[in-house]
């Protein structure tokens, strides 16, 4: 597919400032715009380099903004839907929110995209929609059993997206990804919330036995794949995005721990959240056949974090929500 403008919601986020960098290198691309609300975890500053771009357009604003929304899509060939509420215990303190921006917001650059002809909208989701994988591996078939809020709505935009497919005939590709982590993420976040107490001296909070296991892909392995799925991507398909690496929560903080130099003392336990899914897992064999193999190691990418962090303690924010201490794990 030949893209010539591309319109990437939550752009100065930490994923889509990634994506944003990759797109605006690419030759046959003329345009990227971002439209972005710069909420608590979008940032101008991950977008600095490209901001020196001309090919970068940035906007602010609410992709549930109708009237934004549809001022903003015609002319573009492509859509990348990253914009959503996505920290699981920020949707139990505000369900509200998270079912708005990321069920009706999605439906509302669905229309949009709808009535300007765009010839590719690829959906960004998670692999937390699956549920809990006592064994095996969810395919892109397996039945949606979403445990949290957060994860609820995204299903929920993941089978608005479907139906635009469906019954107008948008061009929706919907991709799930497990969990990522490298440089820009916010600070509520499992590793980079680790990262900003052990560096500065502060103990870090294991939920239960600690033996929730997640899949790491570095968001420079996402955002390539992404990317694959803008390129080739069938339309009214599923990819999941996996292929890094199945660590416990306790395999893990170990790695951690010895990067910056801190002992297991560092570490306490509290009482396990409600409805924290103690395993993920997909198969990515599909995508694989699209041709994608993740290039990142988690040693090198892990290490590569926390010099980011370490050199950026001004993007250190606190990480309360609604009164809410935020130590989810893997969210």
């Amino acid at each position: 597919m030949i893209m010539h403008r591309v319109l990437v919601t939550g752009g100065a986020g930490f994923i889509g400032s990634h994506l944003v960098d990759r797109l605006i290198q690419t030759d046959e691309i003329d345009e990227v715009t971002v439209v972005d609300c710069l909420t608590y975890a979008g940032d101008r500053r991950n977008l600095a380099a490209a901001l020196d771009s001309p090919k970068l357009r940035f906007v602010e604003g609410d992709i549930r903004d109708a009237g934004l929304v549809g001022e903003l899509m015609p002319g573009h060939s492509a859509v990348v839907h990253l914009a959503a509420e996505s920290h699981v215990d920020r949707s139990l303190c505000d369900v509200g929110n998270s079912v708005s921006t990321n069920t009706m917001g999605t439906q509302t650059l669905l229309d949009a995209a709808m009535r300007s002809g765009v010839r590719k909208f690829v959906h960004v989701s998670t692999d937390e929609v699956y549920g809990p994988m006592a064994t095996g591996a969810a395919r892109e078939d397996a039945p949606l059993r979403p445990t949290v809020p957060y994860a609820a709505s995204k299903a929920a935009s993941d089978l608005m997206a479907l139906s635009y497919f469906a019954s107008f005939g948008v061009p929706v590709c919907v991709t799930r990804s497990s969990n990522n982590y490298g440089p820009r993420q916010h600070p509520e976040k499992l590793i980079p919330l680790f990262l900003r107490r052990l560096l500065t001296g502060e103990p870090v909070t294991v939920h239960g036995h600690g033996q929730h296991l997640r899949n790491w892909l570095h968001v420079e392995d996402h955002c390539r794949a992404i990317e694959l799925v803008l390129r080739r991507g069938v339309p009214g398909q599923i990819y999941n995005i996996g292929g890094g690496t199945d660590l416990t929560t306790l395999e893990l903080t170990g790695r951690l721990l010895r990067i910056v130099g801190a002992g297991w003392d560092s570490v306490t336990t509290v009482p396990d959240r409600t409805a924290n899914d103690i395993r993920y897992c997909m198969d990515w064999s599909k995508i694989a056949g699209l041709g994608f193999q993740p290039l990142r190691d988690l040693a090198s990418g892990l290490a590569e974090t926390v010099h980011w962090y370490r050199g950026n303690v001004d993007r250190w924010p606190g990480t309360q929500a609604e009164g809410a201490e935020l130590t989810a794990v893997g969210a």
